[in-house]
């Protein structure tokens, strides 16, 4: 009976501080969604849709947070059962909604490679062709940003006819002071396939998205808790008024 009475006395401050706290969940998972779009953004070329979804629904989310947060103070500040229960379920929403991207970025990421090699073998034949220099200029980018060469390996270049059947310059290093034509072949390239430094570098961004997103749903439990018992004892005031 103590510690009804207690949690009745201070679940109404406990959950207007859970707000507080909620409201800044929701502006790390605009932040990590932004980040991510923006990393992505990069190589959109090379990158299935599916790898801006994961990210899109978490801004989503994080916006939608602000609006919960609202009810919840209301509700706590006024002690109105409606504006509380209100904010109970729609928590529970925002908590299915992160669960949710959670487990797709766990999904997403167990297909990332499948996902890429499929993309980055495509697009090697648009490679150095006239209507494709947004392909071209995203492949050199890669590479040389993750020292890298082909899918697999630089081997993968010499059955693109598109290249003359040669390596492009972006899979090797650059000498200091080059000013001459760059010779660049097999003895010289980059060793590592893009496939396993690239798709590295867009799995771990997925997994920093899956993280945030289910760590921040245990989070929210919380006050799903606080909000269900406080609704639950100015329900029970009511009844003995």
């Amino acid at each position: 009976m103590g510690c009804a009475n207690l949690l009745r006395s201070y679940s109404r401050y406990m959950l207007i501080i859970f707000n507080l706290l909620f409201s800044v969940t929701g502006i790390i998972l605009i932040a990590v969604g932004v980040s991510a779009k923006a990393y992505f953004n990069e190589f959109n070329t090379l990158l299935n849709q599916k790898f801006f979804y994961v990210s899109d629904l978490l801004i989503v989310i994080g916006v939608i947070i602000f609006i919960i947060a609202f009810f919840g103070c209301c509700g706590a500040m006024k002690e109105n059962a409606c504006m509380t229960s209100t904010y109970s379920a729609l928590l529970i929403i925002v908590f299915l909604l992160e669960v949710a991207v959670g487990i797709s970025g766990v999904l997403l990421n167990s297909r990332a490679e499948t996902f890429l090699a499929d993309t980055m073998k495509s697009t090697m034949d648009q490679y150095n062709t006239e209507n494709a220099t947004e392909v071209t200029e995203v492949w050199d980018g890669i590479q040389r940003k993750f020292h890298c060469c082909g899918v697999v390996n630089g081997t993968d270049w010499l059955n693109e006819t598109n290249t003359h059947h040669q390596l492009p310059i972006s899979c090797c290093p650059l000498p200091n002071g080059a000013v001459n034509n760059v010779t660049c072949d097999i003895s010289n390239s980059y060793k590592q396939g893009c496939l396993q430094e690239f798709g590295g570098y867009v799995k771990d961004n997925i997994s920093i998205v899956e993280v945030v997103a289910i760590g921040l749903a245990v989070v929210q439990l919380l006050g799903i808790i606080f909000s269900c018992c406080l609704t639950k004892f100015i329900r029970s005031d009511y009844e003995t008024v």
